[in-house]
């Protein structure tokens, strides 16, 4: 804290720092996300974009850290501090040492599996604690500015395009369900939706939506059998 009071920030310099920090199309494209609400879809600033404004706003301490291990589960804290202003965000959670898979739930005893958890789930809330100690005005400029890096740079190429098939196909995602969300087949793809599209992978990827919130799953039918079953079988007298 003495060092940052002696070393103020130049938030224009730091400003600048953000801008140009936006204006790289690999930050660009995995800044933002999207989420549904009330209807409409709603985009924001992902974990990615909170810590290059972290980093970039400068004399700020963010992280995750678990408190402690009891019961199975974890007590994790996931925090933002401004040393220079002394102004502090903290989220303490509980994490259950356990993941739910289509076969149920799944213990976890592995210490790598336990830290990649709560690190995952951490990460939702250190990006609240580090976007509550940075001024709204900067968070909004350079969401605004990483959104024309993206409209600017987007690839409509069968390349990219195969690519961003193959991201998503990480998530169960088809697709065919991919241009039935954007109404068009993929190689007549618009710069707006491949923007779009990438602002979905982003909230899945971070956990801030799944992939049922944005394309239909297809559910599994049932398969008739050779000799079905008649429901009223003849008796005999």
């Amino acid at each position: 804290m003495v060092i940052a009071k002696r070393f103020p920030r130049d938030q224009k310099t730091a400003f600048d720092a953000i801008m140009n920090a936006c204006d790289r199309p690999t930050l660009a494209n995995s800044a933002l996300y999207s989420y549904s609400r009330g209807g409409s879809d709603i985009t924001g600033p992902s974990i990615r974009l909170a810590e290059a404004l972290a980093q970039n706003w400068g004399n700020i301490q963010f992280g995750i850290r678990e408190l402690e291990q009891r019961g199975g589960e974890s007590t994790v804290e996931a925090f933002a501090w401004d040393i220079e202003t002394n102004t502090r965000q903290v989220k303490v959670f509980q994490v259950k040492h356990e993941r739910h898979t289509r076969q149920g739930v799944k213990r976890l005893t592995d210490p790598r599996d336990i830290y990649e958890l709560a690190a995952n789930q951490g990460a939702r809330r250190l990006r609240a604690c580090i976007l509550g100690v940075i001024p709204g005005d900067v968070t909004e400029a350079a969401v605004a500015r990483c959104e024309q890096t993206m409209s600017a740079n987007a690839d409509c190429s069968p390349a990219a395009m195969k690519k961003m098939v193959d991201a998503f196909g990480e998530y169960k995602v088809t697709k065919e369900q991919i241009e039935k969300r954007i109404q068009r087949r993929l190689e007549a793809i618009q710069p707006a939706q491949v923007v779009q599209l990438k602002k979905i992978y982003a909230s899945i990827r971070d956990g801030m939506s799944t992939a049922a919130d944005w394309f239909e799953i297809a559910k599994p039918s049932a398969v008739a059998t050779e000799n079905p079953i008649n429901p009223f079988p003849e008796t005999k007298e």
